[in-house]
């Protein structure tokens, strides 16, 4: 090829990118607090669909986040939001993310023709979307209770509800991953690295491959996850205990209190393929090629072996937390991690707040992720009558192929985005927000 041509070559794909790009131009909005901000994606040309996107999550930065693009590729106005408690966990008091969800649908119904608002409940956006639809259509006697480890205030009455609810790889709660990574080997609190060598997850006495997928005995599982549910309940007591301090006056502080947990790097899904390996029965899997079929899901996911020397770091394997921020986004009650959860001891939980949401629900899960049981649990217990359940195959939880997993598979992967939002934007279109 000549020089020429490869100019001319090299400027076809930097004006075809360019082109992609400009579907995805955003607009910068501020909102209050100061810390509450936004990225308003509209389309740049053809026909604008009534319906318009809201991505928030409790700390996470959601502005550029893929979808928002991808949906305005396809017509749709995204709003990505970054909340209160942007990159900062020790700051959250969950229920207060409720406020910044109700400004972004407020903000949305004053966009030119958009008549109706979908939450994108992406990851640790799930619970938090679930919460403000569940309170918004029960009121706050939905979020309040004494057998809530926190409480939500007055401020939460009166949400205006959305009309939609686009469950993205959602997690059943921040609570619930919490509980799962705890490294339950664990004796002491004061002195982690007192642990019980029978509930060494990282030993490979126990079933550990630092090379690989780790297989543990059914026995050892059972003893973990029940040992997992031990130590949160022994974490929340010791807040409780303290926070009960601070409203005394015997504390040194009178409004909060730090709260440091260490060993959280522990959850046995990271490195064994053999927990929650997919779906319990038949469902849609929207395969690379655009086809569709119904079957056992199981995921494709590779193991993450480095959680054994994270667990002991503090950058990786320590939450860094005050007590409003552990009780109301980090705990919650249970006897068993996996199956024997208090789902509704906390407002973080998707499990929790489906129960009371009636608006239609689409529910994705990511084919190389582990997801895939909890997204058939919240499908499961959803009480909308409008729901649909569909897994990606071979998509990442950042909704792109999974290349280490091709290199197992041997399949390729690389139209899980576009897969997805196909299908999201045909969900949309069809006819339920009209």
């Amino acid at each position: 090829m000549t020089g020429k041509a490869i100019f001319a070559a090299m400027s076809a794909i930097v004006g075809l990118c360019a082109g992609a790009e400009a579907q995805s131009n955003p607009r910068y909005v501020q909102f209050s607090p100061s810390a509450t901000k936004g990225a308003l994606y509209s389309p740049d040309a053809g026909p604008v669909s009534n319906v318009a996107f809201l991505a928030i999550h409790r700390t996470s930065n959601f502005m550029n986040m893929i979808g928002n693009r991808e949906l305005a590729k396809r017509g749709f106005i995204a709003l990505g939001m970054n909340p209160r408690s942007d990159n900062n966990e020790a700051i959250v008091d969950f229920e207060n993310v409720a406020l910044d969800i109700k400004q972004g649908v407020e903000y949305l119904r004053k966009q030119p023709g958009v008549t109706k608002v979908v939450l994108i409940g992406f990851s640790g956006g799930g619970p938090a979307t679930s919460f403000y639809q569940a309170t918004a259509e029960q009121g706050v006697s939905f979020c309040r209770g004494p057998a809530k480890l926190t409480q939500c205030s007055d401020a939460l009455k009166d949400l205006p509800k959305a009309d939609g609810l686009f469950l993205l790889d959602a997690h059943p709660g921040n609570t619930i991953n919490a509980l799962r990574s705890l490294n339950p080997a664990v004796i002491d609190e004061n002195n982690p690295e007192k642990i019980d060598p029978a509930l060494d997850p990282f030993s490979p006495a126990n079933g550990f491959n630092s090379a690989g997928h780790s297989v543990y005995a059914p026995e050892f599982l059972d003893r973990y996850f029940k040992a997992q549910a031990t130590r949160m309940n022994r974490l929340i007591d010791r807040a409780q205990s303290i926070k009960a301090d601070v409203a005394a006056g015997r504390a040194s502080t009178t409004d909060d209190a730090p709260f440091i947990v260490f060993r959280n790097r522990a959850r046995l899904m990271d490195f064994s393929m053999t927990v929650h390996p997919g779906s319990t029965r038949p469902q849609k899997l929207i395969k690379d090629d655009g086809s569709i079929s119904t079957e056992v899901v199981t995921s494709v996911r590779v193991p993450l072996t480095q959680n054994a020397h994270l667990d002991k770091t503090l950058s990786n394997g320590t939450m860094f937390l005050s007590l409003t921020s552990f009780l109301s986004a980090n705990a919650i009650r249970a006897n068993d991690s996996m199956v024997d959860i208090d789902w509704c001891s906390s407002n973080n939980s998707t499990p929790c707040a489906l129960r009371q949401i009636n608006i239609p629900i689409l529910i994705a899960a990511m084919g190389a992720h582990y997801f895939i049981a909890d997204n058939e649990i919240h499908y499961d217990v959803s009480a909308s009558k409008d729901k649909d359940y569909v897994v990606i195959e071979g998509a990442v939880h950042g909704q792109t192929g999974c290349e280490p997993c091709s290199k197992v598979t041997g399949r390729s992967y690389a139209n899980a985005t576009k897969n997805l939002y196909d299908y999201v934007a045909k969900w949309a279109a069809a006819g339920r927000f009209n």
